[in-house]
């Protein structure tokens, strides 16, 4: 933006790069161009500045279709001036004095290409529908605008030149723009919902095919615990088997042992039998032989031993006369007949055990 300094009676301009600056002065050009700087009198000059940059335009407004709906529509066009000095002509971009109110030629530029493009657009949407203008209206307003604008002789007289229009949108009125979402947003819920159903038909797949491998692997392995279990019942069985069959065998042999125990000792028995009973006819081919009083007196030594400790004994002069008697009967020497003296009546001896003494 330019730069005026003001001194007394006199001041100093100083240009931009980006904007052209025109002077008059008394109605005659002194000065014009870009970056300029000079002096010049308030009181005999004019000062009009045009910006020579690309300038952007941004627009709105609203159309009426073919089947009564409204739409609006929003472009924006960048444009340039290529003619300072007749834009300066016909638009107020003076330069005025600080409390003064402001050149108005950005507005008028403004105005002008927006009631161009409206004009245009309306004229173009209100031969279509509501469906054509959201579905080809942003590139059919984009080529008829810019062929408009560009060959509309106002804009060319003033030194305006079109260099590109935009359509952004093409845009219902929001309860006409939400019906006409619903249908694609059902839809896409359609499809959103069918997806879940299809990963969930999937996740029930896949479970369905985990639950039959574990219960095909369940079934395995139940089939390998019943092989398992007639393998060990099968085992048990031989094992009782060879059990039964070794206490059998063991039973016999302890059986057979028994019995040659028991014909040793029945043999044993026999022979002791047999020798007892051989003793026992011997002793009495011993016994026949002897006479009463012999055989009674080792019936009275055998019982001796069983008998009762006796505390006396009476031995009578018969009972001493008879064992004597029968004592000496036997010897071998002969005995010599001495006279026998008659008899006489003894008194009885007693005998005292003295065992417990």
């Amino acid at each position: 933006m330019a730069t005026i300094k003001r001194y007394p009676g006199i001041n100093h301009f100083l240009g931009s790069p980006t904007g052209y600056v025109v002077h008059l002065q008394k109605g005659q050009v002194r000065h014009q161009g870009v970056g300029q700087a000079f002096w010049f009198r308030q009181a005999d000059s004019v000062l009009s500045e045009v910006p020579v940059d690309d300038q952007e335009l941004p627009t709105l407004f609203h159309a009426i279709t073919r089947d009564h709906q409204d739409v609006s529509v929003q472009a924006n066009v960048t444009y340039r001036f290529v003619d300072p000095v007749a834009v300066s002509n016909r638009l107020d971009f003076g330069l005025h004095p600080a409390g003064e109110p402001a050149a108005t030629g950005r507005k008028q530029v403004s105005t002008i290409i927006g009631q161009l493009c409206q004009s245009h657009a309306i004229d173009q949407i209100a031969t279509t529908t509501l469906a054509e203008a959201l579905e080809r209206g942003v590139s059919q307003l984009r080529l008829l605008l810019s062929e408009a604008l560009r060959a509309d002789a106002r804009l060319q007289s003033t030194g305006i030149d079109i260099l590109g229009v935009q359509v952004l949108a093409v845009r219902p009125e929001s309860d006409v723009e939400r019906a006409l979402q619903t249908p694609v947003r059902e839809q896409l819920q359609a499809e959103a919902d069918r997806a879940v159903y299809e990963r969930r038909a999937v996740a029930v797949e896949r479970e369905r095919t985990i639950s039959e491998n574990e219960m095909a692997s369940q079934i395995e392995l139940a089939s390998r615990r019943e092989r398992l279990v007639a393998q060990e019942g099968a085992n048990a069985r031989r094992a009782a088997e060879e059990k039964a069959a070794a206490g059998l065998i063991e039973a016999q042999g302890s059986a057979e042992r028994t019995g040659i125990s028991a014909a040793a000792e029945a043999n044993q028995i026999r022979l002791v039998g047999e020798a007892a009973a051989a003793r026992e006819a011997a002793t009495m081919q011993v016994y026949r032989d002897m006479d009463q009083a012999t055989l009674l007196a080792l019936a009275l030594r055998d019982a001796a031993g069983s008998l009762p400790n006796i505390g006396n004994l009476t031995i009578t002069p018969d009972l001493l006369t008879g064992a004597l008697a029968g004592l000496f009967k036997d010897t071998a020497a002969p005995v010599t007949e001495y006279p026998t003296a008659p008899v006489t009546n003894y008194p009885a001896v007693t005998v005292t055990n003295y065992e417990d003494r």
